[in-house]
Order: structure tokens, then C-alpha cells, then sequence
């Protein structure tokens, strides 16, 4: 069955914060190497507040066996307690488009290899776009259910 039509992972890393091992954390988040499956990592400088300089990495997954090979990763990955706490959420975590939201704690996963959830900014932040049929809220939320009992 297929799960989402993409999934799109991004972080920002401030000035100042090791971009290396920020981009090198968001790669570690797919089950696959990004070079041999030809998924590129997108690198965009903005500026921020005060004039800091933040550089914001992006992957975005669209192939159905990159998506579904990263949503069992994710699953796999978080506690039993942050599933359910997904599945509590799921009504706020849809949103109009069926794009359901998930942030990872950044520091977490930076210093302790750890897929925590957060609703911190300071995040690696997940939006997969949900297949479902018909594209409605009923539909979108038996995806997210299906996924996490799987």
C-alpha cells in the first residue's frame, strides 16, 4: 500500500552550528545512501534574524520504495510512546492538503543518535505528503494509522 506521495526532510543550522554534521544527521535520517539513489541534498543560505546567516539542508523523497523505506525507518526509530503520541495527534498533525507534520528533535538527534519528538522549532522538521483515496481528512488519517500499525 502505498503510504505518501513524497516526504520532504529539512533543517535549519544557524551560524555558528556544524553544518557538516547537521547535513550529514539529515542524510542518517533515510535507510539508504542518498548518492547511490540519486536523491540530491538541497543547500539553501538565507538570512536571518540580525543578519545571522542560516543554511537550510532539504532532501525530498519521491519515489515510492525512497517513502516507504523512510516511513518504516521513522517508525522503527521512534519509542512506543512517541507512536502513540503520533496516533493522539494525528487530527492536529493533517492538514488541509494531507500533508502530516512531524518534528524531530534536533539537539537529540545531533548528540544522541535518537529520533525524538518535539514541537520546538530548533528541528529536523518531516512533511510527508499522505496517498490517500479519496484525498480527504477521513482518508488521509487511515493512512496515518495503517503506516503506524504496520
Amino acid at each position: 500500500m502505498k503510504l505518501a506521495h513524497n516526504v520532504k526532510l529539512s533543517v535549519f543550522a544557524h551560524e555558528g552550528e556544524d553544518t557538516g554534521k547537521i547535513s550529514e544527521a539529515l542524510k542518517g535520517l533515510c535507510p539508504f545512501d542518498l548518492e547511490k539513489e540519486k536523491v540530491a541534498l538541497k543547500t539553501t543560505i538565507a538570512t536571518g534574524f540580525k543578519e545571522r546567516k542560516i543554511t537550510i539542508f532539504e532532501v525530498f523523497l519521491k519515489k515510492e520504495r525512497h517513502t516507504t523505506r523512510f516511513l518504516n525507518h521513522l517508525k522503527e526509530n521512534l519509542s512506543e510512546g512517541h507512536v502513540n503520541l503520533i496516533r493522539s495527534q494525528a487530527e492536529s498533525r493533517l492538514d488541509s492538503e494531507l500533508n502530516f507534520f512531524i518534528r524531530l528533535d534536533k539537539a537529540k538527534l545531533l548528540k544522541e543518535n535518537k529520533f525524538y519528538l518535539t514541537d520546538s522549532g530548533d528541528c529536523f522538521h518531516i512533511k510527508i505528503s499522505l496517498a490517500a483515496y479519496p484525498a480527504n481528512r477521513e482518508a488521509g488519517l487511515k493512512v496515518v494509522e495503517e503506516w503506524l500499525k504496520q
